[in-house]
């Protein structure tokens, strides 16, 4: 297998790297590629050395695979390139996600829409993940009616300019901002742009993607994202209302046996999910279980994912993972071409 990560420089694509070398996918072939301002540098993949390349230079190359995270301006520019050579792309940003010719998978719930033909895959928002993996098997058994989710998330899902603000804030040096205000010691209600109908593009897409990644356009959903000066990963306050009544412990059974999920919901031991404890896992770490008392059939829950990597990472290298399995890339035909 010859993968291209796209992005490779930046702090997802590090930690798609990671993941590729942790989860030992089959890679024959590594193409770290960047923009051209990052070509020739060097990253590090199962202790050897690779040297960046240019995007054009990799869709010569021919990848099985290529995983972008390098924003969506990029990817609608070169993911059809790519796309065009041969190549399965599996893309981070959100410029393929809501396209009615593209699948938005996570593996866990819907891959098996996935054909050969399909070469530019979206890979969901990371908040988005964590929410349907969890939504999905109750709303199975329960029927959801309504979802109100708040989130409380990393600045590390701006990236490094964010993390750069936070640090220079806590050492008290005046550098460039992420943010319009600051971020250490306070919550910002502002992930990224706000659209016309006061929300912002962020708490739109929990809005729509969990739609097409359940197959069901009937759910209904609200949100407000707030970015918090945390890094280790996301976490959502989520209120959902059921058709169906359900009984607690049945709840945290599914839940439990649920492929991806981590049961952490235990008051009397303190145990609950934090993002201090997410960091650097794969799981979706789900507590605080409990009725609203306010109205029947409805749940209040606490979610909490690394958003690098099952919120990215991890998601998009599962993808990819399940193509091989499936055996859904043109792999003898990229190398005969």
């Amino acid at each position: 297998m010859k993968i291209a990560v796209v992005g490779a420089t930046g702090m997802v694509g590090n930690v798609m790297l990671q993941v590729l070398e942790e989860r030992n996918f089959p890679v024959t072939e590594l193409i770290p590629v960047a923009s051209e301002k990052s070509v020739g540098n060097k990253v590090t993949f199962k202790g050897q050395e690779y040297v960046v390349v240019g995007l054009q230079d990799a869709v010569n190359a021919k990848p099985d695979i290529a995983i972008f995270s390098a924003g969506g301006d990029t990817s609608l520019e070169w993911a059809p390139k790519f796309a065009e050579a041969g190549t399965t792309v599996i893309d981070n940003s959100s410029a393929w996600r809501m396209n009615p010719n593209h699948k938005l998978v996570v593996p866990e719930i819907n891959a098996d829409v996935l054909t050969p033909s399909d070469k530019i895959i979206a890979n969901p928002n990371c908040s988005t993940i964590q929410m349907v993996l969890v939504m999905n098997p109750l709303h199975q058994k329960y029927r959801i009616k309504r979802v109100i989710v708040s989130t409380y998330q990393s600045i590390t899902g701006t990236g490094v300019k964010a993390m750069e603000q936070m640090e220079n804030e806590r050492k008290g040096i005046t550098g460039e901002m992420a943010y319009p205000y600051p971020i250490d010691k306070n919550c910002l209600p502002h992930c990224d742009v706000f659209e016309d109908n006061g929300y912002t593009k962020e708490e739109m897409k929990l809005v729509k993607e969990p739609k097409k990644i359940m197959r069901d356009d009937s759910l209904r959903i609200t949100a407000t994202a707030v970015r918090v000066p945390v890094v280790g990963g996301h976490s959502e306050s989520v209120n959902i209302e059921f058709e169906n009544d359900f009984e607690l412990s049945d709840v945290r059974k599914l839940l439990q046996e649920t492929d991806g999920i981590v049961l952490q919901d235990n008051t009397d031991t303190n145990t609950y999910p934090m993002p201090l404890y997410a960091a650097n896992k794969d799981d979706v770490f789900v507590g605080r279980i409990r009725r609203d008392e306010s109205q029947p059939n409805t749940l209040n829950m606490w979610i909490v994912t690394d958003n690098l990597r099952k919120g990215a990472a991890t998601n998009a290298v599962q993808i990819a993972e399940y193509l091989v399995e499936k055996n859904l890339v043109n792999h003898e035909q990229l190398q005969n071409a």
